[in-house]
């Protein structure tokens, strides 16, 4: 009966989900978020050592998952997008240091893999297509690239 006890409790103890933090030597967060046995979990936040935020998001099985933020040291935000499987997929918006849009890019298994639109100011100054990370492609007008594109593309 005493080992099944341990057994059962040994077995809790693998499936409790705890929320855990990490610490700089100078005694600030370094990280937070939820862990499942060894596995970041669910939603996390990450710090440089000043405090400030340096990326928040979500874990799944220790990969990022989902829609995340990324920060300089400052604590503007820098970058932002979706992760599969932790990778970078999908649409990702990249930000100047005045916080405006400096471009966006749709990637996969995180590579340029689509389109990317380049701005200067939040006008949209050219766009650019890739395959694999090569890039393939770039038009310098709205007119030019919807002469060549279709719109529904962009999504």
């Amino acid at each position: 009966m005493i080992r099944l006890a341990v057994a059962f409790v040994f077995f809790l103890s693998l499936t409790i989900k705890m929320y855990h933090r990490d610490y700089y030597e100078n005694g600030k967060v370094k990280a937070e978020g939820w862990k499942l046995t060894d596995s970041k979990e669910d939603f996390w936040k990450f710090y440089y050592s000043n405090g400030k935020l340096m990326m928040q998001g979500h874990y799944k099985k220790s990969k990022k998952v989902g829609y995340w933020y990324f920060y300089n040291n400052n604590g503007k935000l820098s970058s932002e997008g979706h992760y599969e499987a932790g990778k970078k997929a999908k649409w990702w918006l990249f930000y100047d240091q005045n916080g405006k849009v400096d471009h966006k890019c749709q990637l996969k298994d995180g590579i340029k893999n689509g389109y990317c639109l380049k701005y200067m100011d939040e006008e949209l100054t050219s766009a650019e297509k890739y395959k694999n990370g090569e890039k393939i492609k770039e038009w310098f007008s709205f007119s030019s690239f919807k002469k060549e594109n279709k719109l529904s593309d962009l999504k």
